[in-house]
């Protein structure tokens, strides 16, 4: 621990650092990330992901496969 000592009193005062209000807006930016992370969870999961065509297919009982010739056929 001693070797660490001369490195800290090479430290200059005229040196910028971020300090207290840098901490504080990274959280702030933290924070507001969470939330809006939290919120899109929140929308993504109201979302219904289905197609609407294939829930027509569905609902009709037929496919477009099923309409198709067959591709072996001569």
């Amino acid at each position: 621990m001693t070797h660490l000592v001369p490195l800290a009193k090479e430290v200059d005062d005229d040196k910028v650092t971020p300090g207290v209000l840098g901490f504080i807006v990274f959280a702030v930016m933290a924070l507001a990330v969470w939330g809006l992370m939290k919120s899109m969870n929140k929308h993504m999961r109201k979302v219904d992901f289905k197609d609407p065509e294939s829930d027509a297919e569905a609902e009709s009982g037929t496919s477009a496969k099923s309409e198709q010739a067959p591709a072996g056929g001569k």
